[in-house]
């Protein structure tokens, strides 16, 4: 992996080390600074004609201090001298009144990041408004052509490019890139009261990654009226099969259930399950926030930490959790890289490119044996009690019968519960990062299904 290091002229990194010594001198016994500059452009158009185009560009400045074990943050879009000096005031006066928090502190200096390793997740390469335009136009023209579509809730483009430079008074300071573009489109399918509705969207660093135009219009137009005419199902008990678009919604229940803010309060139910079985033995998840080109990538963290690959799930054991230096000392353990922040919060934990490994079995060959059982394309609602882990969503998808999918199904439930999934949890092996959070195709059997 080639090795960009920080520049140590970058103006923004200059602006947070004044601003930080600033705040020393002040009073702060630490202090750290984030500096976000963005820029996006964006388009939305609908029946052809366009209905939006925006182009946006800031940026906001984070300032955290540390006296004692209390500590304020403030943040400013005013970059002036005057303002900065107001800040440091500010910050300073904050951090007086507080509460102590025995967790809360900078980084050491032996977890700091050495380098900015090059993950190739900056593309400069600015698209122009014309051909935003034609992407979103060419998307709901292939969706629009699609027999059955009888109209279009429209499709946009997007294009967005950040720069971030972190500081902080134990010796830090690095700036990286990085950039998102877009392609989405939704319409209907069907008349009155039976008209259904779907969508599809592609995401990338670089444009040359996205899906085409066409792919992403027709998949969201062939989507809308394969959902015509759906029909309820009774209750039973049956295995259900999850498309890759509601398969990854399950790595979301479990990154929300082993990250360190809840490990700590307690209020999770996989908090006295690190290093247990919650998988079949060849499930294994990944998190890796220097996966190249990744939507989640990132070369350090908020905190100025080393960022890794983790399989935070290993053959079906939970091996760690997710963690930023707070929930780390809360724990007794040590960050795993993990820390995210805005420019006006604290860090906190969350996961970066996160994914489920794929299986040897082809989605056809996964439902195979299913003789009655449902195939998941959309689920509705939040049902999840982190604390003991049931589950119950509203879902919509088909309806499987020996093995193939047989008709459209809506208004149904699923129910069950998490620990209960992940163990009899099988995946296919389709696995696309398309989302930052991924999974192939996952089938769960034992499911509850609460229909007509």
């Amino acid at each position: 992996m080639s090795v960009t290091p920080a520049s140590p002229t970058d103006a923004n990194l200059d602006r947070l080390t004044d601003l930080i010594a600033a705040a020393r001198r002040a009073g702060a016994d630490a202090a750290d600074a984030i500096l976000v500059e963005g820029l996006s452009l964006s388009q939305a158009q609908r029946l052809g004609k366009t209905e939006n185009l925006e182009r946006a560009e800031g940026r906001d400045l984070g300032l955290r201090v540390f006296i004692g074990r209390r500590q304020a943050i403030v943040s400013s879009s005013d970059l002036s001298p005057a303002a900065l000096d107001e800040l440091v005031g500010r910050a300073l006066s904050m951090a007086r009144g507080v509460p102590e928090d025995p967790f809360c502190g900078l980084a050491p200096e032996e977890l700091l990041a050495r380098e900015t390793p090059d993950l190739d997740i900056d593309d400069d390469a600015e698209p122009s408004p014309e051909t935003l335009i034609d992407w979103a136009r060419r998307a709901e023209d292939a969706a629009r052509a699609v027999p059955g579509v009888t109209n279009s809730e429209g499709a946009q483009s997007g294009w967005s490019r950040s720069r971030v430079a972190m500081a902080a008074s134990n010796g830090f300071a690095r700036a990286y890139g990085v950039a998102h573009v877009s392609i989405s489109a939704s319409v209907l399918a069907g008349e009155g009261t039976g008209m259904e509705r779907d969508y599809d969207y592609t995401a990338a660093v670089h444009a040359e990654d996205l899906l085409s135009p066409e792919a992403v219009g027709r998949s969201a137009g062939e989507k809308a009226v394969a959902r015509l005419q759906p029909r309820k199902v009774r209750s039973a008990q049956l295995p259900v099969i999850y498309d890759p678009r509601a398969s990854r919604s399950l790595l979301g229940h479990l990154s929300s259930a082993i990250n360190g803010a809840s490990v700590a309060r307690g209020t999770t139910f996989l908090k006295d399950k690190l290093g247990q079985r919650l998988f079949p033995e060849n499930i294994t998840v990944v998190d890796d926030a220097l996966r190249r080109r990744g939507l989640r990538s990132k070369p350090f963290d908020a905190e100025g930490v080393a960022t890794r690959r983790r399989e935070i799930v290993k053959n079906g054991v939970l091996t760690g959790w997710i963690l930023d230096l707070r929930s780390a000392r809360q724990l007794g353990l040590e960050t795993t890289g993990n820390a995210s922040r805005g420019t006006s919060s604290p860090p906190s934990p969350s996961a970066t490119n996160l994914y489920l490994e794929p299986g040897r079995l082809s989605p056809a060959q996964l439902m195979a044996d299913i003789k009655a059982g449902l195939y998941i394309t959309e689920l509705i609602g939040f049902g999840i009690n982190g604390v003991t882990g049931d589950y119950s969503r509203g879902a919509a998808g088909f309806w499987i019968e020996n093995g193939q999918l047989a008709y459209p199904v809506s208004e149904v439930t699923v129910a069950g519960n998490l620990l209960d999934m992940f163990a009899h949890v099988a995946a296919a092996d389709d696995l696309a990062m398309r989302y930052g959070t991924d999974a192939p195709t996952l089938r769960v059997d034992g499911m509850t299904l609460a229909g007509q």
